[in-house]
């Protein structure tokens, strides 16, 4: 029962942003699709949300991996994960920031991602090709659905990103931090986790706060 009334005292647990598509508190969601599903007790997502996440076309921002050809599937994987923590996880209240753009009141910064998973990330996406660093903007959008822009060449993501670090920190606008901490240490967010353990991002959202 005591944590039960710590956490209606703090504002920065069990939190939702502010932001396109996000639910205004989070609760349990039976039906989030694949990869959204270890945030199906509570979640900041629907199952709308969850299944537009997995699409590679997605209706939820019009953004397509493959603006470099066909992204492989176990670097699109990580993507999707990444798109899952960020629409369904309501233990991001500590880096949520205020973002001032047409689409969003809110947004992370600063996330503290364990270093496992940003490392896997970025193992499983050397090989992939894109033309940018920051993913937030600067594409070309006349199509309706983002570009390369002119004169941007694709090259690999080892080249674009040549450490995790670069990566993580880079491709969302500083989103995340690349954190030295490991999985399982309560002091980094996973993208990845056995929801049947638990959540393990519960612990670290209240050691931040």
């Amino acid at each position: 029962l005591a944590d039960a009334v710590v956490a209606v005292k703090d504002p920065l647990l069990n939190v939702c942003m502010d932001a396109k598509h996000h639910k205004s508190q989070p609760g349990p969601e039976g039906r989030l699709h694949g990869q959204c599903s270890p945030w199906k007790d509570k979640a900041c997502c629907t199952a709308n949300t969850s299944s537009e996440a997995h699409r590679d076309q997605s209706n939820l921002y019009k953004f397509n991996w493959n603006h470099c050809g066909v992204m492989p599937p176990k670097c699109k994987r990580h993507f999707i994960q990444d798109t899952c923590l960020y629409e369904c996880s309501p233990n991001l209240g500590p880096w949520i920031d205020q973002a001032d753009s047409s689409w969003r009141r809110e947004r992370i910064l600063h996330v503290p991602l364990c270093r496992e998973d940003c490392q896997q990330w970025w193992e499983d996406c050397r090989d992939a090709l894109t033309c940018k660093e920051n993913w937030h903007k600067g594409w070309n959008w006349a199509t309706g659905t983002n570009r390369c822009p002119w004169g941007s060449m694709c090259r690999p993501f080892s080249e674009v990103f040549p450490r995790p670090k670069d990566l993580c920190e880079k491709i969302w606008s500083s989103s995340y931090r690349f954190s030295p901490e490991r999985r399982g240490s309560g002091r980094c967010i996973q993208m990845w986790f056995d929801p049947a353990q638990g959540n393990p991002n519960e612990v670290v959202a209240k050691y931040y706060a």
